[in-house]
């Protein structure tokens, strides 16, 4: 018979990580599996997740705007873990197009999937974490929640609304001994790219938006396809990493290209510096 080995405390936090199914959200459920932690990984992309499973993982169907598949998911956790230490909060996606292109049910999508279901999911994990009396809430905004660029309003508004909401949080729940953290990625290589320049191009056809949309996109695109230019998903898993395993855990993490700097200059050289600087890749590339 082999004798029983208990784990150690770090070795049964139980961790749930929404869209996991691609990107920062995969590799890091990927890595926390790798440390030994229990993690679920949810998205809605399930068929996505098979990865996870073999690794062993577990993936649930979950939608972050459906507050009934939200909920369902929770309560299998607790039913099989009886608790949950760590919400990585990953879900989400870019709508990009100049402010009069995007309809405004897609900028509502947009918020819906980046600010609300991201409320929905923290919120049904709270009570439990409070029932606990500790707990990590691990939000993923952006460099794009503290600069901007053109055509991204929308995506832009939900990462800077998701910056002053996690910081009400992290006061609401310290008294709870409840930990909210802000990651803060720069340029990272994921999907997130294809979902944003194809859609924003076809908006912005035969608008005067059109030919400056068409640069956005060539630039993306070179980023994406240029070894280097991007970080990789591992870069963002590390900080993941590093705040559960943190008894005090910074307030903000940041990594991956451009993030840095580009909040440097932003912060610290002020908006017309700035502008000059984000606009100078787009007329370079209309040229």
């Amino acid at each position: 018979m082999i004798p029983f080995k208990r784990k150690s405390k770090a070795m049964t936090k139980v961790i749930l990580v929404t869209g996991a199914s691609s990107g920062i959200g995969k590799d890091a459920a990927l890595q926390l599996i790798e440390e030994g932690y229990t993690v679920y990984g949810a998205a809605r992309r399930v068929e996505k997740m098979k990865d996870l499973e073999e690794a062993g993982g577990r993936a649930i169907k979950m939608d972050v705007t459906s507050k009934e598949e939200v909920k369902n998911a929770v309560q299998q956790i607790m039913n099989e873990q009886g608790r949950i230490d760590v919400l990585f909060n990953n879900a989400g996606y870019a709508v990009y197009g100049a402010v009069e292109t995007v309809d405004i049910e897609d900028a509502k999508r947009q918020f819906d999937v980046n600010i609300f279901g991201l409320a929905n999911i923290t919120k049904e994990v709270i009570p439990i974490m409070r029932e606990q009396k500790s707990g990590k809430i691990i939000n993923t905004s952006s460099m794009g929640g503290k600069i901007y660029t053109p055509y991204g309003a929308w995506y832009h508004a939900t990462k800077h609304a998701l910056e002053g909401w996690s910081d009400c949080l992290r006061l609401e729940l310290k008294p709870f001994n409840i930990n909210v953290v802000v990651i803060e990625p720069g340029g990272i290589k994921t999907e997130f790219g294809d979902v944003l320049y194809d859609p924003m191009v076809e908006r912005s056809k035969g608008t005067p938006y059109e030919e400056v949309a068409v640069s956005i996109a060539q630039t993306t695109k070179q980023m994406y396809a240029e070894e280097g230019r991007l970080s990789p998903p591992s870069v963002i898993s590390n900080l993941v990493s590093k705040a559960i395993k943190a008894k005090k855990p910074k307030t903000r993490y940041v990594a991956g290209k451009y993030a840095k700097p580009m909040m440097f200059i932003r912060k610290y050289l002020g908006d017309r510096v700035f502008d000059k600087v984000v606009m100078s890749t787009v007329k370079q590339n209309s040229n």
